[in-house]
């Protein structure tokens, strides 16, 4: 199938705008963070430096220029410290030095350096649950030595009616099987809610806590932005460790077969989110500098995701709490409506102090192109940089990039795909498909590594599917709530500045909708950018009353005001004569920089 393109538009100016009103009204009073594009870097598939067949740090900082070009600001990096790769970083042998594999300490304070020189700001994986069972803390606890006994969930184990000693309950991992692995020097079962390798971390021993807050001091102290807080839901357990309930589902080793009450979304958990929030914000008062921000990680009901915000009190806790709704809770068949309730269920729980934000991809869930089709991307792309507050992506998303599904099991690393063998449920399982090479251009190994074999297979979609033809097409998917039961649209307004109106037909039918349903519009709309599939162009002018859509067409209008109309025209075609009239890297996200009144508006016919 040919691949869908969005066009991106590059304007010339900003209009300042954001969801939360500031406390003066004023439009520069929101927090860096409340501004911006958070893009996801896979290190070990972004770009290979030396030839060795594995993403690198200096890979990023050769590419850090595609990302200030893109418009993002900020980029969490997946972990990249030192390792076993037994879950390919998130089993953390070392949390202050940097994977071999990926460069060293000085390679990370190039980067600083280099991302800041670009206004970048660098948010690295934290990973507070488990460590490696090559970490020395592990090693001690193994040993029972002064300080570390109880620094790991450790367990004497039951003696069963066979007369032999059992795992302590029916705890089941993650990625399937026992939560309980049995340790012979020690001649205990040590609890592991991922794999083996990954020994959980004690959280009700202080020194733990501690030694966690340690590893923040580190890694703020060498110029981070933040923290992306990992699997931040399995920090506790209950202390008797009782069994969980069965959740009637089959198969009694998937993680499925419980309910997982007594290891996941305890209270403690949010007290030591708060905790490290405090942690941040005094970092910042006795040092200056920007905000630390810390996003959390967690698939849970959306209840327990609001209280990562803030306490009941209104202590604070994590500035952004991963908004997983757009993937966890919509697919290839959800329509307008789907998409619209989703959006409001979300805005409705969040505290009247939370900044909201919309996450459509990551490492470990299928690509926007492959979950909704390539012939969607445009307009998920659109509304995700066109929804108020804070947008977060993954990359690879921003030129439509698909899951390689063909990956082999002689070819896939993840743990979770390969206990399964050579059945091919480990194809429904594995996560590699998502995590294959970027695609940079149509050279060998699609520009990312030099090398014969890189670490998972380059999609061999790369020669017609990559950044480089991209960024030369006339129009790309590089860079892009119900009118029907296909047509989502919604508005965006502030007082004394223009009013911008998304709209995205998910359906394969073409549609004639009135836009006026939205409220407070003019007759005339001016388009502001459109996907590939539109019948219009940047600078078209429409009628409200009767606007025309193709299927699965996504566009951005802009309500402007007679006396802006000509200037408005003149700035589209200076930045075409600017650019040499090519596709211009244009993120509609820098249409809302800034403070914004909380006026999104939605109509279903």
């Amino acid at each position: 199938m040919k691949q869908k393109q969005l066009v991106i538009i590059l304007f010339l100016f900003t209009v300042n705008t954001g969801w939360c009103q500031a406390p003066n009204g004023g439009k520069n009073d929101l927090d860096w963070w409340q501004k911006t594009i958070f893009y996801q870097i896979y290190p070990r598939s972004f770009m290979d430096s030396d030839g060795d067949g594995i993403g690198d740090l200096k890979g990023i900082i050769s590419k850090l220029g595609h990302l200030k070009e893109s418009g993002v600001d900020a980029t969490w990096l997946s972990p990249i410290f030192k390792s076993p790769m037994v879950d390919f970083g998130y089993d953390i042998s070392d949390f202050t030095d940097i994977q071999d594999e990926y460069g060293t300490r000085e390679d990370f304070e190039a980067l600083i350096k280099e991302a800041n020189k670009l206004g970048i700001k660098i948010i690295v994986d934290f990973v507070p649950n488990h460590t490696s069972d090559e970490c020395e803390w592990f090693k001690k606890s193994v040993k029972r030595e002064p300080g570390y006994e109880d620094f790991y969930v450790w367990h004497d184990g039951r003696k069963g009616a066979d007369g032999k000693i059992h795992p302590p309950n029916n705890w089941i991992s993650v990625f399937e099987g026992s939560a309980w692995e049995w340790n012979k020097e020690r001649g205990q079962y040590y609890l592991h809610q991922f794999t083996a390798g990954q020994p959980d971390l004690n959280f009700r021993n202080p020194k733990v806590l501690a030694a966690m807050d340690d590893v923040l001091q580190f890694w703020l102290s060498k110029g981070v932005a933040g923290f992306r807080v990992d699997a931040i839901c399995h920090l506790f357990e209950v202390e008797d460790l009782r069994d969980e309930p069965e959740s009637g589902k089959p198969n009694n080793q998937s993680y499925e077969f419980l309910e997982h009450i007594y290891t996941k979304d305890l209270p403690e958990t949010y007290d030591v989110v708060y905790h490290w929030r405090k942690l941040l914000d005094n970092y910042k008062k006795e040092n200056g500098g920007d905000t630390p921000v810390m996003l959390t990680e967690a698939y849970a009901n959306i209840s327990s995701v609001m209280d990562y915000y803030e306490s009941k009190d209104g202590v604070q806790g994590a500035q952004v709490p991963f908004n997983f709704y757009l993937i966890s809770d919509l697919n290839m068949n959800s329509d307008a409506r789907d998409f619209l309730s989703n959006i409001q269920r979300w805005i409705s729980y969040m505290p009247v102090t939370g900044t909201p934000n919309w996450v459509l991809g990551n490492h470990d869930r299928p690509r926007v192109a492959s979950r909704f089709g390539p012939e969607r991307a445009d307009g998920l792309n659109l509304l995700l940089l066109t929804l108020p507050g804070i947008a977060v992506t993954y990359n690879g998303e921003e030129i439509g990039m698909v899951d390689y599904r063909d990956i082999t099991y002689d070819e896939t690393k993840d743990p979770a795909a390969r206990r399964f063998g050579f059945s091919e449920d480990f194809k429904e399982i594995s996560r590699d498909p998502v995590r294959t090479p970027f695609q940079w251009d149509d050279t060998k190994n699609a520009g990312f590594s030099t090398a014969e074999t890189t670490w998972l297979p380059v999609h061999p979609n790369y020669e017609n599917l990559n950044l480089a033809k991209q960024k030369s097409a006339e129009r790309s998917t590089f860079f892009g709530l119900a009118i029907t039961r296909d047509v989502l649209a919604f508005k965006r307004e502030l007082k004394g500045e223009d009013t911008f109106v998304t709209v995205i037909n998910f359906g394969s039918q073409e549609h004639t909708v009135d836009l006026r349903y939205l409220g407070g519009l003019p007759d005339t709309l001016i388009v502001a950018a459109a996907g590939s599939g539109s019948i219009y162009r940047e600078g078209d002018i429409v009628e409200a009353v009767s606007l025309k859509l193709s299927s699965h067409d996504s566009i951005l209008f802009r309500c402007i005001t007679v006396n802006k109309r000509e200037e408005t025209a003149q700035l589209v075609r200076t930045a075409l004569t600017v650019l040499n009239a090519s596709i211009v890297l244009i993120i509609v996200y820098r249409f809302y920089r800034g403070s914004f009144k909380p006026n999104l508006l939605y109509k279903s016919v």
